[in-house]
């Protein structure tokens, strides 16, 4: 039996029980999910669970039990702080994440009823211990997990946006930029930024916005409307905007939402005006038939 005193003994029982605590607590994990219902390797789990038994007994080993801000638990801290982004990036739950750390508590228990059966203030201490530190870890594992998801769909978020704001050059010096979806002051940055590189990529004399696929055009929208118009005349090139269904020109004219640029039903009629300003004309070529 370990010996009873101020410091935990915990790390001593970890050392002397480390591959016995491993295949318990890799089993308790795949039982209770917390190995994503096997998109975890069994030897990547056991070495996760290695890895981080180690940093966690050297933390205690360092006397600091109650605060895992300490300079002790920063092996522990980094550990679980890859751990998490790791499965946040893979599309684990938070439970299931949580479940890395609170999972151990069933291994380490069943080991120190075994080793303190007969001194019930040495087994109420640790398991206190281990119970508050525990806690403490998987409220952080979780924490770690939330921001890691918050990165990861900002970051979508924002290819989204790059990816559903494409310019492209119907002729030379003529771009049009198909809207789909609501603008909001993000996406308008993301679009004003892309046509304006384009205008200067392609020396665009003309950009058509064509918003057939925004849902509604109230004040706000058409505020970002004239943002992006504004960017692009400073650039030298004149806007139409195209693509404005009766319903959005009701509300518009209800609104008193006023573009003050040229407007055309369709992105082919704004492409035929585009043509006509910059000397150009498609004409339909009559087919001599020998």
């Amino acid at each position: 039996m370990a010996k009873t005193g101020d410091a935990s003994d915990l790390p001593k029982l970890i050392d002397a029980h480390e591959s016995e605590l491993i295949a318990h607590w890799a089993q308790t994990l795949k039982a209770s999910g917390g190995d994503g219902r096997g998109r975890i390797p069994d030897a990547e789990l056991k070495t996760q669970c290695r890895d981080f038994l180690g940093a966690l007994k050297r933390a205690i080993s360092a006397g600091n039990t109650t605060n895992i801000d300490a300079e002790s638990f920063g092996e522990a801290r980094e550990l679980l702080g890859e751990m998490s982004r790791s499965r946040a990036i893979q599309g684990f739950s938070p439970t299931e994440t949580a479940t890395f750390v609170f999972s151990l508590k069933e291994p380490i228990f069943t080991l120190l009823q075994q080793e303190y059966a007969k001194d019930a203030t040495a087994m109420a201490r640790e398991t206190l211990t281990l119970s508050l530190l525990l806690d403490q870890l998987g409220l952080y594992t979780t924490e770690l997990y939330q921001r890691s998801r918050e990165e990861v769909i900002l970051r979508q978020q924002q290819e989204i946006a790059e990816l559903s704001t494409p310019v492209v050059q119907l002729w030379s010096g003529i771009l049009a930029l198909p809207l789909i979806g609501t603008l909001d002051s993000n996406r308008t940055q993301v679009v004003m930024e892309n046509l304006l590189q384009a205008i200067v990529d392609k020396e665009a004399e003309i950009a058509i916005i064509d918003i057939t696929g925004v849902p509604t055009v109230d004040t706000l929208v058409a505020q970002h409307l004239l943002k992006t118009i504004a960017a692009a005349r400073l650039m030298g090139a004149d806007c139409v905007i195209s693509g404005i269904r009766p319903q959005i020109a009701q509300t518009m004219v209800h609104l008193g939402v006023e573009l003050s640029v040229v407007s055309k039903a369709s992105l082919a009629d704004a492409f035929a005006l585009a043509l006509q300003r910059t000397g150009r004309a498609v004409v339909k070529k009559t087919v001599v038939k020998a």
